[in-house]
């Protein structure tokens, strides 16, 4: 179920309403790649000259070979190792559920950047290409933005119609992240966990689909179970929104104040070796995304 929209008209006009502090449903559609001219049949008919889809255990025949090691007996052809005196073994085409989800962490922790754009801005422009890729492709996409009062969600849907109202929630999504915030004031907003999501999305997302989920280095928390269940026959990849301050930190001392004492401190650069060996032994693909990397 979507969460209520709203025209949150009350950040237009506010300090807020510019480029790369509020994300634009008109931003995210012209993510959209140009079309791709069409393909023609090649000539040839050499080994490799039409792509084919990879074999796995679906219900459409690819081939009937011979028996070799490792072959599940199951897929043994009776007709044709009668009349060849050798075992035959029939292999499949996969079937494979090109659904994508795309998880957007809109929480207080992604709402911050000393580049030109905020942490959280730079997640959905980056999902919505790859939500364009996936259509473009023929794939369906679904979404589910956290950082509300309640996850805003849009059911899988195909074509360039489903991309543009996702545009329209993620781009709503994100005001009513920037409208909490700027209703808590200089007080702390209650983060709600991941782990909820993760569990939404893998009731969106049937064994074999993919989900792309762009957070921050502090984003899974106490998730890693969920991810774990997630990436079971999923294709799971965590897209690790990082600032330049983290990866390009200032070399002079800073001054840091809570009003009452000041100390001056240097940040050190952020190491993500630790992290990625980690979600990768729970099942998922980590990548790092830089802030050059994603506008």
């Amino acid at each position: 179920m979507n969460a209520p929209v709203s025209s949150n008209a009350g950040l237009k006009g506010s300090a807020l309403d510019h480029a790369g502090l509020r994300l634009t449903a008109a931003e995210l559609i012209a993510l959209r790649p140009a079309p791709r001219p069409a393909r023609h049949r090649p000539a040839s008919r050499r080994p490799g000259a039409i792509a084919a889809r990879v074999a796995g255990q679906g219900m459409d025949l690819r081939e009937i070979r011979a028996f070799s090691d490792g072959d599940d007996l199951r897929r043994i052809d009776p007709a044709a190792t009668a009349r060849t005196g050798q075992l035959h073994v029939r292999s499949f085409f996969e079937d494979r559920d090109d659904t994508t989800l795309l998880i957007a962490d809109f929480r207080p922790a992604m709402l911050w950047g000393t580049g030109n754009s905020l942490r959280s801005v730079r997640a959905g422009r980056l999902l919505a290409r790859l939500g364009w890729e996936a259509v473009g492709r023929g794939g369906s996409v679904a979404l589910l933005a956290a950082g509300g009062e309640a996850p805003f969600s849009r059911a899988a849907g195909m074509g360039a119609e489903q991309m543009q109202a996702l545009a329209l929630v993620l781009a709503q999504a994100h005001d009513a992240a920037l409208l909490r915030q700027m209703a808590a004031g200089a007080g702390p907003v209650q983060a709600h966990d991941l782990s909820a999501i993760l569990a939404q999305g893998q009731r969106m997302v049937p064994p074999g689909g993919q989900i792309h989920l762009a957070t921050g280095p502090e984003g899974l928390g106490s998730g890693d179970a969920a991810l774990s269940r997630l990436a079971k026959g999923r294709a799971v990849t965590v897209h690790l929104l990082l600032d330049r301050a983290e990866t390009a930190p200032p070399e002079p001392a800073l001054s840091v104040s809570d009003g009452r004492a000041s100390r001056f401190g240097r940040l050190g650069g952020y190491d993500p070796a630790p992290l990625l060996r980690h979600l990768r032994s729970l099942g998922a693909e980590a990548v790092m995304v830089e802030a050059d990397d994603a506008g």
